[in-house]
């Protein structure tokens, strides 16, 4: 007996976000490892690595990511989201296993370069694919919810390296990377269903109906007129969260080492970070929902910024604390609201070229910040002179932003080609 429609569309909504939300995790889990063990990986001898060549591996992963966003982006809007994961899943998990056993640090480099390809697939694929099978009410909370995995994976890899690191070792850490090979792969395999808006769309260009042409885009649509416009402005407030995101998760440990912290405390700053990620993604996206993402997304990026510059100032360690947790909210919350706001501003045609476009831009601000962070240290910057410069990046992200020409959405949650390009005005 078929379960009632919406039990089965509640059923199809959980899984799906469930699978995305897990995807992330390692994602998350990826991001963070790396920052993790930089300390190890500087003091092994047979690599006599510098600061520069650490983040200068730590940014060959998001030269993969960037690649990989914009391919993936494209690809899942002719060929299917379902097809798309399910492959970029499988073959950033594959490649954590030649990460792991990487002899020298070129091959470490090269092998994180090639992961980086389905680890960049996965943002953009994953938000078209929740965002088409939430309902249209709870778009913005359940895509937060999904893209909290992003936070919760950079906590599990802190926590992970907290408890794990000294009996593993960094290999170690890499090779719990793989584990949706054998894990979250056969499931996705079994369960994932495809997006029915996508399903729909591909069938009425099939039948080139002028009418579902005009609602649904195209893909050439998002580089006409100002939507280009809206994209570019977005793609810079992505990469500037991400040069953030990046950057802290890689550098915090060395920088508050540097600061006085034992390193046991410091990774401790990474899993407060993390966690303030997760809680002000949801609260984010929850309040997007009223306000609209654009003003919520500029208030984080400023909030960002004050709280980094006052990390530098000297406080009890329960302020420090709480100080990070702010940070870590706001910089990652932030990105969560642009995301859900690129998600919900653009129609099925070309909505994961869209996300795919931005993101990949983005993944450029990725690429920056750990080679920001190791340039930093490198000079012997110190801590206060370093997180003036990222509170001067979370600048930027609140200016490109607020500049974003508005969108007037139509009742179902997007806009067609034609609608957006008669109303996108500045504010």
């Amino acid at each position: 007996m078929s379960l009632p429609p919406s039990k089965s569309s509640e059923r199809r909504t959980a899984v799906v976000t469930a699978i995305c939300f897990a995807a992330l995790v390692f994602d998350g889990y990826d991001m963070v490892v790396y920052g993790s063990v930089v300390p190890s990986l500087l003091e092994v001898p047979q690599w006599n690595l510098s600061p520069q060549q650490a983040g200068a591996i730590g940014s060959y992963a998001l030269f993969g990511m960037f690649f990989g966003a914009i391919a993936a982006g494209t690809l899942t809007d002719f060929i299917g989201r379902r097809r798309v994961l399910i492959g970029c899943i499988t073959w950033f998990s594959a490649l954590m296993i030649p990460v792991a056993l990487a002899p020298t640090p070129e091959l470490l480099g090269l092998f994180r370069f090639l992961a980086g390809l389905g680890l960049g697939g996965l943002v953009p694929t994953t938000i078209a694919l929740v965002v088409e099978t939430a309902p249209k009410e709870r778009r913005n909370l359940i895509n937060s919810i999904m893209l909290a995995g992003f936070p919760a994976g950079g906590m599990l890899a802190a926590f992970a390296t907290i408890l794990l690191l000294e009996p593993i070792g960094f290999r170690g850490m890499f090779m719990l990377g793989a584990l949706p090979l054998v894990t979250l792969v056969p499931l996705a395999v079994w369960l994932l269903p495809e997006s029915t808006d996508f399903t729909a769309a591909r069938s009425a260009r099939s039948d080139r109906s002028d009418s579902a042409t005009s609602e649904s885009g195209t893909v050439r649509d998002l580089f006409r007129g100002r939507t280009s416009v809206a994209a570019t402005l977005l793609a810079i407030s992505i990469a500037s969260g991400l040069c953030l995101n990046y950057a802290l998760n890689t550098w915090l440990p060395k920088l508050m080492q540097g600061a006085g912290y034992e390193l046991g405390s410091a990774l401790t700053f990474l899993l407060v970070l993390n966690f303030g990620g997760v809680l002000g993604g949801l609260f984010g996206s929850a309040l997007a929902d009223l306000r609209g993402g654009k003003w919520v997304a500029c208030g984080m990026f400023l909030i960002a910024g004050l709280s980094l510059f006052v990390v530098s100032i000297p406080k009890p360690i329960v302020l420090t604390y709480l100080v990070i947790g702010i940070s870590g909210a706001t910089v990652l919350g932030a990105g969560i609201v642009v995301y859900g706001y690129i998600a919900t501003h653009f129609p099925t045609g070309y909505r994961a070229t869209a996300l795919g476009f931005t993101s990949g831009f983005g993944r450029l601000g990725a690429i920056a910040g750990p080679l920001i962070g190791g340039a930093l240290v490198a000079a012997a910057a110190g801590l206060t002179a370093s997180v003036a410069v990222f509170a001067a990046i979370a600048t930027l992200g609140a200016l490109a932003v607020v500049l974003v020409p508005s969108v007037r959405e139509s009742p179902t949650g997007t806009s067609s080609p034609a609608q957006m390009d008669k109303s996108l005005v500045q504010p």
